[in-house]
């Protein structure tokens, strides 16, 4: 009659523990993508209600909510994908309820397209074989992201002098934003809604530029900024004169801290 001997015997009860102990894990994993689940439900349905609600009057706390949860929403979605990776229980997207997660939308048209080609090697891996024959390609489209880029502009108005008369001739160079200035009106445009229209602080954007390499200084933006809105004065004038030719206007005074 064989026995297991007492080392065999230890190297079974170490295997059954560790199994154990992975199994206790993943029952922790899947509460805890339970959890978020529940979570991001509950969230889902404040944020509907909310919106719901802001379609009839403006409000400025309301946005504000809606900013905090979809924040919430954001942290929580990306934890529970982490988590299923971990698990090694992420579903594939085909295979995903439609009813609980939106459908994938299709990529935008009109994008630029950078097509890679990765050719098949000329000979048979298995016998060497040269003869082949054409068989569908795999194709799979993603999206990619190119960073921002910032360029030099260099204006050269040519200039010559009439041999016969000694007069001055020379080619008409655009007028610039800022006079001497280095910001061309792309980037001044750019620098102006990033801070008016999408809040971020010229501080953050010095920082942005600092990792492209360009060292453009807050207070220099700052200066930017004044100049630029200067330049929009004969603009605002018109606006203002259109918005007083009415009757009856209606303002919120709620402020915004920029």
């Amino acid at each position: 009659m064989e026995t297991t001997p007492p080392q065999g015997q230890d190297e079974l009860s170490a295997l059954r523990a560790l199994v154990a102990e992975q199994a206790a894990k993943l029952e922790r994993q899947d509460a805890e993508v339970t959890k978020r689940d529940t979570i991001i439900d509950i969230l889902r349905a404040q944020l509907e209600l909310l919106r719901h609600r802001q379609h009839g009057a403006s409000s400025e706390k309301i946005d504000r909510k809606i900013e905090q949860f979809e924040l919430m929403l954001e942290e929580i979605e990306a934890s529970r994908a982490e988590a299923e990776v971990r698990s090694g229980k992420t579903p594939l997207p085909e295979l995903e309820d439609a009813c609980e997660k939106p459908k994938r939308k299709p990529l935008p048209d009109g994008l630029p397209t950078d097509e890679r080609i990765y050719p098949a090697p000329c000979n048979c891996p298995t016998c060497g074989g040269t003869s082949f024959l054409k068989a569908p390609d795999k194709v799979v489209q993603v999206m990619e992201h190119v960073p921002a880029s910032v360029k030099i502009v260099r204006h050269v108005e040519k200039r010559f002098v009439c041999k016969d008369c000694d007069t001055s001739v020379s080619g008409k160079m655009p007028t610039l934003p800022i006079e001497r200035g280095k910001p061309g009106p792309g980037l001044l445009a750019h620098i102006m809604v990033a801070k008016f229209d999408d809040h971020i602080p010229l501080y953050r954007l010095s920082e942005m530029y600092d990792r492209l390499g360009i060292d453009i200084s807050r207070s220099v933006m700052a200066d930017w900024m004044g100049r630029a809105s200067a330049l929009l004065g004969p603009l605002i004038l018109l606006i203002r004169a259109h918005i007083a030719a009415v009757d009856r206007i209606h303002t919120d005074d709620t402020p915004v801290d920029v």
